[in-house]
């Protein structure tokens, strides 16, 4: 039996079966997203998902899904799903399933009476194309399978409605047909590996509903394209397969391709697998250029994350040269000290004072797991050199050292931090002055630094930060520690002080260079354990604040609400478990190991095989936000690795 899969009884409940959902993608950014029946919930869902650089080089969705029909003896039984108005499904092709399993690939099993048919699903690696393998395990009369492709042709964004302007030409090419709803898409091919018959008979499907998009406030309802049908005979054991895809291809190919691709994958048959697994959907490759996609289904690169998410996604897997390639990409795209935090070229957004010093973690962990210390001066000496000396002297954003070494940031109505949630055009957390994670990274940037620089002789560097890296400590402590409450401050702001309980004080206890004494990092943690930690990660925000939001739920205002005021991250729990490790060593295995088995469950619930972006941070911590959030992903692999790290010690 596959470690994930479901039964039966599970998947006609659509209670159950639409809230787990499965994303496959490729490094050339396209993906596959629905819910493990194939029923679409999300305007973000799509069997073929892919950028179209002809238009604005973000992803759209060209095909929405297939309806399959079985026919046998005159009688159709139709294996789709959609939902329309009233809360009606038609047709209600969920109660032909059987079963669901995701090893080596997808796989649904339909019975219908005496007819056994099964659906297998691959994404290739490097091409925008999808294949499925449709396999006839049983039947006792002869069999067609009717095609029916519904497409939309829209940004990921957007909805598509019923218009005049939809090309509805098709052409025929080698096995099937190839159409283009509008310009500057590319062309979509239709092609199977046997001869089939095509009739063409465009028509519109009108007001298919995604109820995520109805919970979350968003408009819900579409029209969806569907140009023909397709049928073919298949006879009982044979496997006809049928691809979709932005090239032409040869359809005798298809067989071969398939089982080639089966070789690539990493087998999702236990918990650390399946991670493995989804860490490699997160890295794209993009010409020169190498980036991670900071989740999905609708997350685009982030710089923040890419730094966060880098050595769990990278390092740890061996990915050396996919780790370089990706820091060469985004210090390929700086503009002054700053890397971009969102967007590219014209569109890209600077503004994030952590961005940057997110970099020097990332090639600590670098350096640390390559053993390439040695080179890293010579490699990225000078865009360290160049961020602390326009944070020292201050740079855009109001981001300057105090004399007493600290960073401040502030620019009122703007969120610099990682916690930059808006609403109604405000900051929900604006957080300015002086912040404690960006001081703790900013100490231990300046540590690195002068190792790195000692390491390669820059005598100069050395004189220069050297007294500053002195002062920092002291200059911590009076700022942000207090005797009495035993914590550290969230942030201060001239004379005022925040004392709300927060996560952020962890990478004062976590980093490599930390500006506090060890007994006050355990302070930290245990602060930290009794108010903020559950088990899929650490709350934004104690529970005992008054404006703590245990539920995150509603449209979009009450959404972001909520998003840094108590929901659970489950990256931040890799910091807490580097903190807690340095401090407790072994004896603090079988309580990190604890919480990282945890998360095996979250396996079959979402984003099946992955992690989740967020979760409630009232029990029972529902799954909330991306159903595929690299941080996530990277950070639970890390923790992994810092287990195996501390066993050997």
């Amino acid at each position: 039996m596959s470690y994930i899969n479901f039964d039966k009884n599970q998947l006609v409940n659509l209670e159950y079966s639409l809230t787990r959902e499965l994303i496959r993608s490729n490094r050339s950014g396209s993906y596959a997203n629905s819910t493990i029946i194939n029923c679409n919930t999300r305007k973000y869902h799509g069997m073929l998902v892919t950028p179209q650089p002809g238009i604005d080089n973000e992803n759209h969705v060209l095909v929405s899904g297939l309806d399959e029909t079985i026919i046998q003896r005159e009688s159709e039984f139709n294996l789709g799903i959609h939902k329309y108005p009233g809360n009606i499904y038609n047709p209600k092709g969920h109660k032909y399933i059987r079963d669901f399993v995701t090893e080596p690939v997808p796989k649904l099993t339909y019975r219908v009476g005496g007819v056994i048919l099964t659906k297998e699903m691959v994404f290739t690696s490097n091409e925008d194309r999808m294949i499925i393998k449709y396999t006839l395990t049983e039947a006792h009369s002869p069999t067609k399978i009717r095609i029916k492709p519904f497409l939309a042709f829209r940004n990921i964004h957007h909805l598509s409605k019923e218009n005049i302007f939809a090309d509805k030409k098709f052409d025929r090419v080698n096995m099937g047909i190839k159409v283009r709803m509008y310009q500057g898409y590319t062309d979509l091919f239709m092609q199977f590996s046997k001869k089939n018959e095509y009739t063409h008979v465009p028509d519109w499907y009108y007001n298919i509903e995604y109820q995520e998009e109805m919970d979350r406030g968003y408009e819900y309802q579409e029209d969806l394209y569907v140009p023909g049908f397709f049928e073919f005979d298949i006879k009982r054991g044979e496997s006809v397969y049928f691809a979709l895809g932005t090239k032409e291809f040869l359809p005798s190919s298809l067989s071969r391709i398939f089982i080639a691709e089966l070789k690539k994958r990493i087998p999702r048959n236990n918990f650390e697998n399946c991670l493995t697994n989804a860490a490699q959907q997160f890295i794209l490759k993009r010409g020169k250029s190498t980036e991670i996609l900071a989740g999905f289904p609708w997350f685009p690169r982030i710089g923040r994350d890419t730094f966060v998410a880098l050595p769990g996604l990278t390092l740890i897997n061996g990915e050396y040269s996919t780790a370089k390639s990706i820091l060469d990409t985004l210090i390929s795209e700086m503009k002054g000290p700053f890397f971009p935090n969102a967007g590219r070229g014209n569109s890209a957004t600077f503004h994030a004072v952590d961005t940057s010093l997110w970099f020097f973690w990332s090639v600590q962990q670098y350096a640390e797991i390559t053993h390439k210390n040695d080179l890293i001066w010579k490699m990225y000496g000078k865009q360290m050199r160049l961020i602390l000396e326009e944070y020292r002297k201050g740079t855009d954003f109001d981001i300057h050292m105090e004399p007493d070494g600290l960073i401040s940031a502030s620019v009122p109505g703007l969120a610099l931090t990682w916690m930059d949630a808006y609403l109604n055009g405000k900051p929900v957390t604006p957080r300015m002055g002086k912040c404690v994670e960006i001081n703790a990274l900013w100490y231990n940037a300046i540590m690195f630094s002068l190792e790195m620089a000692s390491l390669d002789g820059d005598a100069s560097f050395i004189q220069k930060w050297e007294p500053i890296a002195k002062q920092i400590p002291a200059s911590f402590l009076d700022v942000f520690w207090s005797p009495k409450k035993r914590y550290l401050a969230d942030y201060v702001y001239g004379a005022y002080k925040d004392w709300t309980v927060r996560p952020n004080m962890i990478f004062a206890a976590s980093l490599p260079f930390s500006p506090i004494s060890e007994e006050i990092r355990n302070e930290v943690l245990s602060c930290v354990e009794q108010e903020l930690l559950t088990p899929r990660g650490i709350r934004t925000l104690t529970p005992k604040s008054p404006v703590y939001k245990g539920i995150y739920f509603g449209n979009q205002a009450e959404r972001d609400a909520s998003y840094h005021q108590g929901t659970v991250r489950p990256w931040l729990l890799g910091h807490f478990t580097e903190g807690y490790l340095r401090i407790h060593g072994k004896s603090g295995l079988s309580f990190i190991k604890s919480l990282f088995q945890r998360f095996e469950t979250v396996m079959t619930e979402q984003g099946i095989g992955t992690i989740s972006e967020i979760y409630d941070g009232d029990p029972p911590h529902i799954a909330r936000g991306a159903i595929s959030y690299a941080p996530s992903v990277a950070e639970l692999l890390r923790i992994s690795y810092l287990i195996k790290k501390f066993e050997k010690l």
